[in-house]
C-alpha cells in the first residue's frame, strides 16, 4: 500500500490524504485538489511544498501558488 500523507510544519499535524495499492497522477491530483479545499474551508493555503521527484506528482505540483499563512 502507498500513504499520500502532508505534515503541517507550524503544528506539526500530519494530514493523510489516502492510501492506495496502485497510486497514479490522477489519483494524486484528487487528493491534492482534496486537500486545497480542506486548507480554503479552514482559511488558509500551503505555503511551500517539498516533495519528492515521482513521476506520479502531476505538474500541479509545481505550479506556483499565492503564498500566506493560515491564522492559528
Amino acid at each position: 500500500m502507498f500513504v499520500l500523507a502532508v505534515i503541517e510544519h507550524h503544528s506539526r499535524r500530519i494530514r493523510v490524504l489516502g492510501a492506495t495499492a496502485h497510486p497514479c497522477a490522477s489519483w494524486v491530483t484528487r487528493a491534492a485538489r482534496n486537500l486545497v479545499m480542506d486548507l480554503q474551508d479552514a482559511g488558509c493555503q500551503a505555503r511551500f511544498l517539498i516533495r519528492d521527484r515521482d513521476g506520479k506528482f502531476p505538474e500541479l505540483f509545481d505550479a506556483p501558488q499565492p503564498r500566506h499563512r493560515c491564522g492559528t
